[in-house]
């Protein structure tokens, strides 16, 4: 028998209990994990989140510029417009949800300055911050009575027409979503779950690097899923390489399951690594 809900949101990141904390207040939510809840990238993202914050030095326009600035001017500015303009009513929603991010002697929020903004706005908890954020979105979605966590399911396939037997190609129109067959991976199970809504939030490519700093999970299953849903992607091209990374040959976690540390990127800030002396990483194919 099929399982039904309101809202199917396959992976859980910070993107997706995020999202399902949002639409959970009068629908029932189910939040699939193809491990635990605590294993995304979310847990290790260091420095911080960007928002304007000190109005007084600060404002929206800026940090647009230095958004666009770093984005070589080929950002969707339509998309980094909507980002920052909304950043302090998410910032808002965050603490809501429990997230603490570390305050100043005055009572203020204690900002950083990191590569790439021209002012002071990253808000931190110490130099954990996705950590934080992580283990009180997992709180809050736990303790939410409309949620219903499946950890240890893997979603298989992405439910439209065709498995109703119609023909769906990529210039099909009006591709529907119902839902997605899920693999209980604890018992072998193949279950149907229908919804209303599905949203993808299953992260990146990571490990199709010989080295990354992403968990095991980052495999792009999502992206997969999709694909074969004859559904489009965009600017898939772009992959985000880490300035700062620690890498060893120990840490080729294909043969040891180790990964390279993280460094934060307020390094780049206190001059403590150079530029020029990190750009030959790319052609060592490795990537967060």
């Amino acid at each position: 028998m099929a399982k039904r809900f309101d809202f199917l949101v396959i992976g859980s990141g910070i993107a997706g209990m995020s999202f399902a904390l949002k639409v959970a207040g009068k629908r029932k939510v189910a939040l699939v994990c193809k491990t635990e809840l605590a294993e995304a990238n979310t847990y290790f993202a260091q420095g911080g989140i960007a928002s304007v914050t000190d109005t007084l030095t600060d404002n929206f326009d800026k940090h647009i510029e230095d958004t666009m600035i770093a984005g070589d001017n080929i950002s969707d500015r339509s998309a980094v417009e909507k980002v920052v303009r909304e950043a302090p009513r998410q910032i808002k929603e965050l603490i809501d949800w429990g997230v603490h991010f570390d305050m100043n002697e005055r009572g203020e929020f204690d900002l950083h300055k990191e590569g790439g903004h021209s002012e002071f706005r990253i808000l931190h908890h110490k130099d954990n911050t996705g950590a934080e954020i992580q283990s009180s979105l997992i709180s809050a979605i736990k303790a939410h009575p409309n949620i219903t966590v499946l950890e240890n399911h893997f979603a298989i396939e992405i439910l439209t027409q065709h498995h109703l037997g119609i023909t769906v190609t990529r210039q099909t129109p009006d591709i529907q979503c119902y839902g997605a067959y899920i693999l209980d991976q604890r018992t072998g199970k193949v279950d149907t779950y229908l919804s209303k809504i599905t949203l993808m939030a299953t992260g990146g490519v990571g490990a199709v690097y010989q080295t990354t700093t992403n968990p095991l999970v980052a495999t792009g299953d999502g992206i997969a899923m999709v694909y074969r849903a004859k559904g489009t992607g965009k600017d898939m091209e772009f992959i985000q390489f880490h300035p700062t990374t620690l890498y060893h040959p120990c840490y080729a976690w294909r043969r040891h399951r180790h990964r390279p540390l993280l460094l934060s990127e307020s390094l780049t800030l206190s001059d403590f690594l150079r530029a020029d002396r990190c750009m030959n990483i790319h052609r060592r194919h490795t990537t967060v």
